[in-house]
């Protein structure tokens, strides 16, 4: 099983907000796992993952997006 996740984008630098997002997860019909939080801590996803025998693959965020891009 994978589970893809992506940096989020509004959080600022110093924010003790959780910072990442989980985009999709992939695994065979009798393995399932639901996700009720929208956003989740990096040692949160790996502790998920962890029980789960899980991948965690980290996504990279397209150039322009994010804090300090200018969106014209």
């Amino acid at each position: 099983m994978k589970i893809y996740v992506r940096a989020r984008t509004k959080v600022g630098e110093g924010v003790r907000q959780p910072k990442f997002k989980v985009v999709a997860t992939t695994g065979d019909a009798t393995e399932k796992i639901k996700f009720r939080a929208k956003h989740l801590r990096k040692s949160e996803l790996e502790q998920i993952a962890e029980d789960c025998s899980a991948t965690l693959v980290y996504l990279e965020s397209p150039r322009g997006t994010g804090e300090g891009s200018n969106k014209s």
